[in-house]
């Protein structure tokens, strides 16, 4: 990435609402090109920094860049920057190729561009022939990428996307997450997107940065936030994670180093099973199982009272434990899938 141009750049931003700091201490590059999202849950800070982006709000304190340009304190028109909202924000009276191509009308281009540039938007989101079309004939997924297609008209530098997909049903939003990242490496436009959801994150980013309390807490890409968390809440955040401390860690790894290690990386054995030099082991009862269609999950409480969550594919073959629940068993993983973790920034 270091090669690469940075097309937003966050200098140590922070925004106060009253005693309430939002924002505090945010530095941040994202490159052009790429799909980042800002992944944390309500309140952490990420749509405040969306909204400085697109400058509907200003920092307290900190400096914001696009393309090496200080926008900080620039409105919001005199940013290369669109905004697609939940909620759509379509012109019911007007069809859908009338939506699309408004900006272009507002800019007097002739006519035979808007209808070319139109055609093209409805052909890249997949609409084509619904350009008479009104708002109200839609589905939600169409409606969402009309909106979409109404923002990348103009070619803006950065599209930002403020939880986008959040009013559709779970089907129609793990289709429109392929296809956003689809049309985003079609067009190379860089996608800024924001979201609580963590399953959307790691299917489209390129990276991403999880958020908490108005801080990042870790940026990168998916798989290394989610093999590699930094800190507790990354863990938990991203995934399901078990968070092992003191006096336990000890004995299981020999430092008392606060450390994860994920449920699926967890094996379940017979409590006399043997070990590999490589491995970690930690008996306990198992107290819960749970069907899941796909997996199941099972929560054993290890000797000392902490627990663990185990996830296991289902497969169809038999288990090599007796797993009901009472059942004493041996959770079994490999070392290198335990990972240190700090508190939090």
């Amino acid at each position: 990435m270091d090669d690469k141009q940075i097309a937003v750049r966050f200098v140590d931003v922070e925004r106060h609402f009253g005693d309430v700091a939002a924002v505090n201490g945010v530095n941040l590059q994202i490159y052009d090109g790429e799909f980042f999202t800002m992944l944390g849950p309500s309140g952490s800070g990420k749509t405040t920094c969306l909204r400085m982006i697109a400058g509907f709000d200003h920092p307290t304190s900190g400096k914001i860049e696009l393309y090496g340009k200080d926008v900080t304190g620039l409105p919001p028109y005199d940013r290369d920057v669109h905004t697609v909202f939940q909620d759509y924000a379509l012109f019911p009276h007007m069809t859908v190729g009338e939506n699309i191509g408004y900006s272009l009308m507002i800019k007097r281009r002739p006519k035979d561009e808007i209808h070319k540039r139109v055609t093209d938007m409805l052909e890249l989101v997949r609409l084509t022939g619904m350009a008479k079309r009104k708002p109200s004939q839609l589905s939600g997924g169409q409606r969402q990428r009309v909106a979409l297609a109404r923002a990348l008209i103009d070619q803006p530098k950065v599209l930002l996307l403020d939880e986008p997909l959040g009013a559709l049903d779970l089907k129609l939003r793990q289709q429109m997450q392929i296809e956003l990242k689809n049309i985003q490496q079609r067009v190379g436009i860089t996608f800024i997107y924001v979201t609580h959801d963590q399953e959307e994150a790691l299917t489209m980013s390129d990276r991403l940065a999880v958020f908490n309390q108005g801080r990042v807490e870790q940026v990168g890409a998916p798989s290394e936030i989610y093999e590699n968390p930094a800190t507790i809440f990354a863990a938990g955040f991203v995934g399901t994670s078990n968070v092992i401390s003191g006096a336990l860690a000890e004995k299981i790894t020999g430092s008392a180093q606060t450390f994860t290690v994920r449920p699926e990386k967890i094996d379940l054995r017979p409590l006399d099973a043997r070990i590999g030099k490589s491995e970690c082991l930690a008996d306990g009862v198992m107290r819960d199982r749970v069907y899941l269609g796909m997996y199941t999950r099972y929560i054993v409480t290890l000797d000392g009272g902490s627990e663990l969550t185990v996830v296991e594919q289902n497969l169809g073959g038999a288990r090599k434990v007796n797993a009901e629940c009472g059942t004493r068993v041996r959770t079994v993983w490999e070392r290198t899938n335990c990972h240190p973790v700090e508190e939090g920034r």
